[in-house]
């Protein structure tokens, strides 16, 4: 991902906010970005698949799961742009998005950075 594809997502995000009637559905989607990294099997997942793209019937042998296990959490990594998918037979393959991933962190930096608008209320007056 380049410079100009992070300035481009963070400048839609902006654009996105200033509109305002989105809102929720823009929460809905961060919300799924962050569910990738909201349970103990995915983070295992993700960390398997550090090591390159794994055919499905891989990860089962390596994961302490089940068939239908594994497709509900590729399912959310899937969804969440973490994680991308290629169906190849019968088997499908996974490998870790560099967009999706990039976004992720980009997207962590600026929920977290202070806004450069400080507001006056930030305390209550007793």
């Amino acid at each position: 991902m380049t410079k100009f594809d992070l300035k481009h997502i963070l400048k839609t995000y902006q654009i996105i906010l200033i509109w305002g009637d989105n809102l929720a559905t823009i929460y809905e989607e961060h919300a799924k970005v962050f569910k990738a990294f909201c349970d103990e099997k995915r983070l295992r997942i993700l960390e398997l698949l550090r090591g390159g793209e794994k055919c499905a019937c891989v990860l089962l042998e390596q994961l302490d799961l089940g068939q239908s296990g594994l497709s509900y959490h590729m399912k959310i990594l899937v969804e969440s742009g973490v994680v991308e998918s290629c169906q190849e037979g019968k088997w499908t393959h996974y490998k870790i998005s560099e967009k999706g991933s990039a976004y992720a962190g980009t997207l962590l930096k600026e929920l977290t950075k202070p806004n450069t608008v400080i507001e006056k209320n930030n305390c209550c007056k007793k």
